[in-house]
């Protein structure tokens, strides 16, 4: 027994001895890495990577081993994977960076936490140095854009002041033009008066003499040609026609109706017995009557025929020779056609164009004139309207059963 336990006392002490040994030379090796890992630390030999701080132009390089930081960090191990050989941190100082030994800028700050190396004190230095920066540019932020804010109000009220001036100017120049073109409008009624009280006067003698008129002719009592009692029993004269007479209605006005020849088609053709009064704006009215009335064409004139048709002159410059009927007496009578108003005698006793105004009054060829009336002169161009072609339509009424 004693034997064995001198056994084992000499093997446990062979072991610790041996123990001893190991964590010697654990401690030797280790002691020697550290040298060695501190010479190439600070040695600028092999140092394959550079940082540089401080000022732009000028930047304070720091030479680095690439592996010792990316062997450190995380953080490194991942960014220093590229190609460069070098990176400029230039809002760090020379003495940070030294402290740190690698960079990291403002925002990744919390990439500081990865390297177990740091001082925490120096950590929080970092922190409060980055928050500080923070706050004054945020506060900086705050005053430009606090400016920014001023100089936009100001403009913007300096805007609207002027657009307000430019309201306010418009209204005046708009008052002003208001009024002098009420000045103008009172001067011009002012000086229309006289012709409004005349025109006023002269429609209220002729509403008098309509009256008789709406009376004892109801079938015109619409016209706003025949004015005189006379004219009226003139045409009745003429025509001779008691049954027509008493029935016939006014189909068409160019002032209702338009001036328009193929509205005036479309209203008289096909009639039969049509009584045409035209009254012209130099006073003068004259017209036609028709037997057989008028046909709707397209195109291509048609004549027809009617010996028992006539032309008459109820007021013109000629008062010796008025009121007057003027029989048929050769070529054509009447004529249509679709792009014309009334045609009265071949040689256009009397004609009017497609939108009801004169084309031609040649009276005498197709119709009997008066003594001293031969057709194609100038007694013949201005018997019934004055003139060849310058007279104008101011009303045309047409009217059958």
């Amino acid at each position: 027994m004693d034997n064995n336990n001198n056994n084992n006392q000499i093997q446990n002490a062979n072991e610790n001895q041996n123990e001893n040994e190991m964590k010697n030379l654990e401690k030797k090796v280790t002691k020697n890495l550290i040298k060695n890992y501190s010479n190439l630390l600070n040695g600028n030999s092999f140092k394959d990577f550079s940082i540089f701080v401080e000022n732009k132009s000028n930047p304070f390089e720091i030479k680095v081993h690439k592996s010792i930081l990316s062997s450190r960090s995380p953080f490194f191990n991942e960014s220093l994977r590229q190609e460069s050989l070098s990176i400029s941190l230039n809002q760090f100082n020379k003495k940070e960076m030294e402290s740190i030994l690698n960079s990291i800028s403002k925002q990744d700050f919390d990439k500081l936490k990865q390297f177990d190396f740091f001082p925490k004190s120096f950590l929080v230095d970092i922190q409060n140095k980055v928050i500080q920066d923070n706050q004054k540019e945020i506060e900086n932020k705050e005053k430009e854009n606090q400016q920014m804010k001023i100089e936009i109000e100001d403009k913007w009220k300096k805007e609207v002041e002027n657009k307000n001036k430019e309201i306010e100017n418009k209204e005046k120049e708009n008052q002003q033009m208001k009024i002098e073109i009420e000045e103008k409008w009172k001067k011009e009624i002012e000086k229309m008066k006289p012709v409004f009280d005349e025109y006023e006067k002269e429609f209220e003698e002729i509403q008098k003499k309509l009256e008789p008129i709406k009376k004892n002719f109801p079938q015109f009592s619409e016209t706003r040609i025949i004015t005189e009692e006379e004219y009226v029993k003139k045409l009745q004269e003429w025509i001779n026609d008691n049954d027509f007479f008493s029935k016939m209605k006014k189909g068409f006005s160019a002032k209702r109706d338009g001036f328009n020849s193929q509205n005036w088609h479309k209203a008289v053709d096909g009639k039969g017995k049509t009584l045409i009064i035209i009254k012209t704006k130099q006073n003068f009215i004259f017209g036609g009557f028709t037997q057989v009335g008028f046909k709707y064409v397209q195109s291509s004139g048609e004549n027809s025929n009617d010996s028992n048709a006539f032309i008459f002159s109820l007021r013109n410059d000629k008062g010796d020779r008025i009121p007057a009927k003027f029989t048929y007496k050769q070529g054509r009578a009447i004529y249509s056609n679709l792009s014309y108003g009334p045609i009265f005698g071949s040689g256009y006793d009397f004609k009017l164009e497609s939108n009801l105004q004169p084309g031609y009054s040649n009276f005498g060829y197709s119709y009997n004139p008066p003594n001293g009336i031969t057709w194609n002169t100038d007694s013949g161009k201005s018997y019934l309207a004055g003139s060849y072609s310058s007279w104008e339509v101011d009303e045309l009424e047409s009217y059958f059963i």
